[in-house]
C-alpha cells in the first residue's frame, strides 16, 4: 500500500509522536510505501524504517492541546485560535498531503486537526483519536465538537487505543462508525530486560552522546551533565523507582514524590514541563531529575528500575509508558483508571495470582501507592523476577508494534 501518515507535531518525546514514528517504521518494514508529514525538524534522528519525511509549511502558528515551546513555531491552544486561523492551518497541511497523492490511504493523528486535514485531502482516510484533543480541546466546546464529528463522518475508519477512549469519543463528538479499538504498541526488541552492568554502561554512553544544553535552556533536551550525574546516582545497586512523562500536574508526579518520602528507595524523574520547579522542591533527597530523555536512553534506564510508576490523575488514552516499562522488565504500578486500568488488567492475566494487586493503585491515593510500592520493593529478588517475566509476557502477547501496525490496516485490505 501507498500510505501518507500525517502528524501535526514532532517525532520524539510524547506518546502520539512516538506512535507516529513507530507506525512509519513498522509499515515500512512490512513493505508499504510510507510518507510521513510532521513538524519534526530533524527526522534523520529517528528510525522511520526508510519512510520518506516531509515537513509542511504551516505559516508559523501551531495549534496545540497543552502549551509547550516549539522552536521556530508559535504554539497556541487550539480553542483560542480563530476560525480563520484554524482553516488556514488545515488548508496548508491538506495541500501538503495532496502533493503526496495518489495514495491508498491517508492516516491522520488526532480528531482535530487530523480529521479536517485528512478530509480536505480528498483521499480515502482514517483518523486515530489519541485522547489529548478530546479531553483538553473538544470537551465542553460545542463548536470544536461539531467540527470533529463532521470530520470523522467521512473516514473509512476511526481508531481508538482503548475502550476508555472509545467511550470518551462518543461522549465528546457523538456516535461514530466504524470505530476500531487497537491499542498502541511497544518495540519489544528495543525495550527488553538487560543485565544491570550492561544497561548502566549503555545508558551512560547515550548520555555522553547528548547534544549540548547550556544552562538546560532547552527543556526538550536532556539536562547538561547527565552522564556524570547518572553515573554517580546509579552507581550503587539500590532499589530504584522511575517515572517518565510530562512534568505537569495532571500526570500526578507529586503523588509519587509524596509516597517516596517514607520509602527506602531512590527515584529518577524523567521529563519536561511547567511543573518541574515545584516538583523539584517537593522531591525527597534521593531523587534525580534528568530533563527530557529519548527512547535511546529509556531502553537502558528502565531495566535498572525495580518499579516504574505511572501516577496520572487525569484520564489516559492507553498508558504506553507502562507497557514499555513492562517490556523492559520493570513492573509498572499504575493509577487504576481510564486506559491505565486496561494496562493493569492485561498485566493481571499474566501475573501470579498472589501479586495481581500490585499492578495498580487507587487514583490519587498516596497511601495506597506507598503501600504497593513498599510491597514491590521489599519482594525477594526471585519473586520480583517472576513478576518482571510476567509483565514482559503480557506485552509480547498484546502490545507489540508489528501486530498493532498490521491491525490498523486490516479494514483497508
Amino acid at each position: 500500500m501507498r500510505i501518507v501518515l500525517w502528524h501535526g507535531y514532532l517525532l520524539g518525546g510524547t506518546g502520539s509522536n512516538v506512535y507516529t514514528r513507530a507506525l512509519a517504521r513498522e509499515w515500512s518494514r512490512l513493505g508499504h510505501d510510507v510518507t510521513v508529514l510532521s513538524q519534526e525538524p530533524h527526522p534523520e534522528q529517528y528510525d522511520l524504517g526508510g519512510a520518506r519525511h516531509v515537513r509542511p509549511e504551516i505559516g508559523g502558528v501551531l495549534p496545540v492541546f497543552v502549551l509547550d515551546r516549539y522552536a521556530g513555531l508559535d504554539a497556541r491552544l487550539l480553542p483560542a485560535l480563530s476560525p480563520e486561523q484554524r482553516e488556514r492551518y488545515v488548508e496548508l497541511n491538506a495541500a501538503a498531503v495532496r502533493a503526496e497523492l495518489p495514495a491508498d490511504l491517508v492516516f491522520a493523528n488526532h480528531v482535530l486537526l487530523g480529521g479536517p486535514v485528512a478530509a480536505a485531502s480528498g483521499a480515502r482516510y482514517a483518523v486515530k483519536a489519541h485522547g489529548s484533543e478530546l479531553e483538553y480541546a473538544l470537551r465542553g466546546n460545542p463548536e470544536l465538537q461539531s467540527w470533529g464529528r463532521e470530520s470523522l463522518a467521512g473516514a473509512g475508519a476511526v481508531f481508538v487505543g482503548s475502550q476508555h477512549i472509545r467511550e470518551v469519543l462518543e461522549e465528546v463528538v457523538g456516535r461514530i462508525e466504524p470505530v476500531y479499538e487497537v491499542p498502541p504498541g511497544v518495540d519489544v526488541g528495543e525495550f527488553r530486560p538487560q543485565p544491570r552492568d550492561e544497561a548502566l554502561s549503555a545508558l551512560l554512553d547515550e548520555a555522553r552522546a547528548d547534544p549540548p544544553n547550556p544552562g538546560n535552556a532547552n527543556d526538550r533536551l536532556p539536562d547538561e551533565g547527565n552522564a556524570e550525574r547518572l553515573a554517580a546516582f546509579l552507581g550503587s545497586d539500590e532499589p530504584t523507582v522511575v517515572y517518565f512523562g510530562k512534568l505537569i500536574v495532571n500526570k500526578g508526579v507529586h503523588l509519587l514524590l509524596e509516597a517516596l518520602g517514607e520509602l527506602d528507595a531512590r527515584a529518577v524523574i524523567v521529563g519536561f514541563g511547567d511543573h518541574r520547579e515545584e516538583l523539584e522542591r517537593l522531591a525527597p533527597p534521593r531523587t534525580l531529575f534528568t530533563g527530557a530523555l529519548e527512547h535511546r536512553h529509556l531502553v537502558h534506564l528502565l531495566p535498572l528500575a525495580e518499579v516504574t510508576v505511572v501516577p496520572s490523575i487525569f484520564p489516559e488514552a492507553f498508558g504506553m509508558v507502562a507497557a514499555e516499562a513492562a517490556a523492559a522488565g520493570s513492573p509498572p504500578l499504575v493509577a487504576r483508571h481510564s486506559g491505565l486500568q486496561e494496562i493493569a488488567e492485561g498485566l493481571e492475566t499474566e501475573y501470579p495470582p498472589e501479586y495481581r494487586h500490585l499492578t495498580s493503585f487507587e487514583n490519587g491515593d498516596v497511601a495506597d501507592l506507598r503501600a504497593k510500592l513498599r510491597e514491590l520493593l521489599e519482594l525477594p529478588d526471585e519473586e520480583r523476577s517472576r513478576i518482571a517475566r510476567a509483565a514482559r509476557s503480557a506485552v509480547e502477547s498484546r502490545w507489540s508494534w508489528a501486530g498493532v501496525a498490521d491491525r490498523l490496516l486490516q479494514p483497508f485490505h
